[in-house]
């Protein structure tokens, strides 16, 4: 009896834990590593405290502003790094072992120029693929060069030229840039 009522435990216990391991291996790989720049917006959640969890996005001169701490840098960092700015902040005279966390709400957008009908920039969502950024944009033009683009990630100084794929990915705050086909 004793054993049946452990395994009722068990299968009670897995139940509960489950959706919490669902939500956390949710988050997409690329946004582990994702440094966080000018237009990206988080949520804060602080624990115990709704006054201060919100939605903050990251502004021009590169911080989110939190209630009793100010700005916090942002830009640069990953979100665990930023999330352990925030508690160590918090936690110097605020509040007592503070629980933090944080999600990204929204990417910065990506731009896309070119022989696109609509171009401009873009909200980006993640895994976007070039061929998704081209149907945002909605379509190439008729002169359209579609065997190849060109590519500009955030931060770097020139684009470069990469053959189009359906399975080739962008990044939030690239630019893409098609070019006119000649023949």
């Amino acid at each position: 009896m004793a054993a049946r009522s452990l395994s009722w435990l068990t299968v009670l216990l897995s139940l509960l834990i489950a959706p919490a391991q669902a939500q956390q291996s949710s988050v997409p790989a690329a946004a582990k590593d994702y440094r966080l720049g000018v237009d990206d917006r988080v949520r804060v959640t602080v624990f115990g405290e709704p006054s201060l969890s919100n939605e903050y996005p990251i502004a021009p001169n590169g911080a989110i502003a939190l209630p009793l701490i100010g700005e916090v840098p942002a830009s640069g960092k990953t979100i665990p790094e930023l999330t352990a700015d925030v508690r160590t902040r918090l936690a110097d005279g605020f509040i007592k072992d503070p629980n933090v966390s944080m999600v990204i709400v929204t990417f910065r957008p990506f731009s896309i120029l070119g022989e696109v009908s609509k171009p401009g920039a873009y909200p980006y969502r993640d895994g976007m693929t070039v061929l998704g950024a081209v149907a945002t944009a909605e379509g190439f033009t008729y002169r359209a060069q579609k065997k190849y683009v060109f590519l500009k990630h955030e931060g770097e100084e020139e684009e470069i030229r990469v053959p189009l794929t359906a399975t080739l990915t962008i990044r939030p705050g690239d630019t893409i840039r098609i070019g006119e086909r000649y023949f």
